[in-house]
């Protein structure tokens, strides 16, 4: 989406290879990411490899996910993941009408942003939206180890906690909340009475992290063919959302010029979903060119074979033998 540009190079030894420009206007762009040398580009898998997996899908707001990972979201469900959508915030303050309305509004789009991906069930944790920086960061990882827990999560898409030059303190304290609880939710003496409750550790390991400030990257997704969801999602951010009625409302005002534009069609439907097609995903266009991609996502990613046991899978499966 228009929130993040796409030029890199490789980053080795601290050195910086690529670099863009945003205008100071516009705080919300990114305007660098860094490749990292061990690259991985996620294809398609066939089937449903990921069957009996677990995603939570966490975002501050009802436009984050849609805009950052939406794609790579309805790619792992498709691949047999369940997943669910947790959102930090209540959106107050980013919508149409009184604070009230806001509130309403976001979480009827928050639902049907669930919808278009595919997920199981929302959560919204309710804190109050830009104010987030004044919430206890215990009890935010409390209640997220909880929901780890009882759904058994396996992996979570969420902001960076390490992104640079985040201007929006809700993101930045969702992020530190999630990579907090990811690995604290897996110990047996962090809140024993969750296992009184008949829950058990459980901890997250995999982890795909957005950003849209300066990031590092390792992992190019592929999002060709799942784009119809990625802009399904967006399309349900009607409150707050870059695409909102976009569509219909240049369709109008080209009327009233006394032109017209045949991609957007003669329908509402149609004219927001071609506007977002062709005009908001441009970022991902870019990327996906760059690697030889239709459309493309990228993340931070942390699996058990980056972080946790850099090569122990590998050596088990060359070295172990058989006790007798």
């Amino acid at each position: 989406m228009k929130r993040r540009s796409f030029l890199g190079g490789t980053i080795a030894a601290g050195a910086i290879l690529g670099h863009g420009s945003a205008s100071p206007a516009s705080a919300s762009q990114s305007d660098t990411i860094f490749l990292a040398k061990n690259l991985v580009i996620e294809r398609d898998r066939p089937g449903q490899p990921h069957k009996g997996k677990v995603l939570a899908a966490i975002q501050p707001h009802s436009d984050d996910i849609p805009i950052f990972a939406a794609g790579t979201v309805a790619k792992l469900i498709r691949e047999g993941y369940t997943g669910y959508l947790i959102r930090t915030s209540n959106d107050d303050h980013a919508g149409p009408g009184s604070v009230g309305d806001t509130v309403v509004a976001n979480e009827i789009d928050n639902d049907l942003v669930a919808r278009a991906l595919g997920l199981k069930k929302v959560f919204n944790l309710g804190y109050r939206n830009h104010q987030m920086e004044d919430v206890d960061l215990i009890e935010l990882k409390a209640r997220l180890i909880f929901l780890f827990r009882v759904l058994k999560v396996d992996t979570v898409i969420s902001y960076d906690p390490w992104g640079l030059y985040e201007e929006n303190p809700d993101h930045t304290v969702t992020a530190r909340g999630v990579e907090a609880a990811c690995w604290m939710a897996g110990g047996g003496k962090d809140y024993p009475e969750h296992f009184k409750a008949g829950l058990e550790p459980h901890a997250v390991r995999e982890k795909y992290y957005h950003a849209r400030g300066p990031q590092l990257v390792n992992r190019i997704v592929d999002i060709g063919s799942v784009i119809d969801a990625k802009i399904q999602s967006n399309l349900a951010n009607r409150a707050q959302g870059p695409a909102g009625n976009s569509g219909v409302a240049l369709r109008e005002r080209l009327a009233r010029e006394n032109k017209r534009l045949p991609l957007l069609g003669s329908d509402d439907r149609t004219a927001n979903y071609q506007y977002v097609k062709e005009f908001l995903l441009d970022d991902e266009r870019a990327l996906g060119k760059q690697h030889g991609l239709e459309y493309a996502e990228a993340f931070h990613y942390i699996g058990p074979g980056s972080a946790y046991a850099p090569r122990l899978d590998e050596y088990i499966q060359n070295n172990a033998v058989p006790l007798r």
